[in-house]
């Protein structure tokens, strides 16, 4: 009886393991994400009146959108040449230098000269260091959810990637906070040197990511791997010729999990303060409040999906976040902070069931000599393609619309059903597979 309760319980030794993956996994994807998410709101906020001062406000906020959307251009090309590596040598290494890499990218933005002061070199040094983020997200996520994942248990996987997810709200969180306490600078402040703080706060984040990063150990199923002989020379071309439908399956299924963090943190924050008028602190304190609520559920969402299925969670909670779009853009053009708090509270208990439980759902649909290079093309591929590019698309809309919130209403819908669409064929798709291997599917 002894001996088996010794070969089910697992040592405290794993379970410290798992715990350290867990925390390292969370703290340097918060941080990267803090970095991106800070770039998004001085987009909406910012950037058009101190790098594209001399176009009309609408042009430059579309040029703002612009630069903001080639950080995503990036991400793919950095998920394919650290996915590889990541696959090659290990997860740890490469995702020290990402966060390393963003860090820099993130506080040299801080620094950087303004079009008055330099002309146009100003906007041309901004997509340089944009891209240079994008770069390193691109290998950041997907490292870091394998290193969580892979050092979990089977049963807890599901909620190992949960937790790294929880990095974004984390790092929402952090941002909006920031740039809350710098917004309560007057304008001319603001725009000549507030918003510059929190681009440089992150290079003390990034010391203390280290810190904690450097001290997480290598990926349990990475070490198997190796030891098998199981790594192969090129993951990427092996995931684009072996496993071309999970790929784009599983770019599908990450279509909300990019553009709805944007739509509301860019796109909604510059539609609501700039053309309707509402304060920008309060639209803040907003998205601060449905930040906060995204990092208290996603957790408990992750312990339902235990019971009931991860797939089932998923889909029920994409499908309440489509009910919730008609009193969301009722409220937008009705321009009330009440109602726009409510309906994005209930859009967000439904968006982020779904999206806690999207890092796991891609983990474990490839094997894992090419899972690195396959869940970084999957996300990565989805934020150039679909999920980075939702505010620039959602704001050309509305100005090719008139102003038209329902023309937006309807983009942000199919949005929604072709996620589900990539759920449901990625569940169907990874179980197949996992058959296949001998792997444990458990969504």
């Amino acid at each position: 009886m002894s001996t088996n309760t010794q070969a089910t319980t697992p040592s405290s030794a794993d379970q410290s393991r798992q715990r350290r993956s867990m925390v390292g996994a969370f703290i340097g994807t918060a941080i990267e994400w803090y970095d991106f998410y800070i770039f998004g709101t001085a987009a909406a906020l910012v950037f058009g009146q101190v790098f594209y001062p001399d176009i009309a406000p609408g042009a430059a906020l579309l040029a703002s959108f612009a630069t903001f959307w080639v950080g995503f251009l990036m991400r793919p090309i950095g998920g394919m040449v650290f996915g590889h590596f990541g696959d090659r040598l290990g997860r740890k290494n490469v995702l020290v230098i990402t966060l390393i890499l963003m860090g820099a990218a993130t506080t040299m933005i801080g620094l950087l000269p303004t079009y008055a002061q330099i002309g146009v070199l100003a906007p041309i040094l901004l997509v340089v260091l944009r891209g240079a983020q994008g770069f390193a997200v691109g290998g950041e996520w997907g490292g870091a959810v394998l290193l969580s994942t892979e050092n979990a248990r089977a049963e807890k996987r599901g909620f190992a990637g949960a937790w790294v997810q929880q990095g974004s709200p984390a790092g929402s969180i952090l941002a909006t906070l920031m740039f809350l306490l710098v917004g309560l600078l007057p304008d001319e402040q603001f725009l000549s040197w507030g918003w510059r703080v929190p681009f440089l706060l992150s290079a003390v984040l990034v010391i203390v990511g280290l810190v904690i990063r450097i001290k997480v150990e290598e990926s349990k199923d990475f070490v198997e791997a190796k030891k098998q002989q199981k790594t192969v020379k090129a993951p990427i071309l092996v995931a684009l010729t072996k496993a071309p439908v999970l790929v784009a399956l599983g770019v599908a299924a990450s279509i909300m999990g990019i553009a709805m963090a944007y739509f509301n943190n860019t796109f909604l924050l510059a539609w609501t303060t700039g053309e309707l008028g509402m304060d920008r602190q309060v639209i803040l304190n907003i998205l601060l409040g449905t930040a906060v609520l995204q990092f208290v559920w996603q957790p408990i969402a992750a312990l339902i999906a235990e019971r009931v299925g991860a797939t089932r969670v998923m889909v029920i909670g994409l499908l309440l976040t489509v009910l919730t779009v008609p009193f969301l853009f009722m409220a937008i053009s009705a321009a009330s902070a009440t109602f726009i708090t409510i309906v994005l509270c209930f859009q967000m208990l439904g968006g982020t069931a779904y999206y806690a439980l999207l890092a796991n759902a891609l983990a474990q649909a490839f094997p894992p000599h090419i899972r690195y290079s396959g869940i970084s093309l999957s996300y990565q591929l989805c934020a150039t393609l679909i999920g980075g590019s939702t505010p620039l698309i959602a704001q050309w809309i509305l100005n090719s619309s008139d102003g038209n919130p329902w023309a937006v209403a309807g983009f942000y819908t199919a949005l929604l059903l072709a996620t589900i669409a990539g759920v449901i064929g990625l569940s169907i798709a990874s179980r197949k597979r996992a058959e296949r291997d001998g792997d444990i599917y458990r969504a």
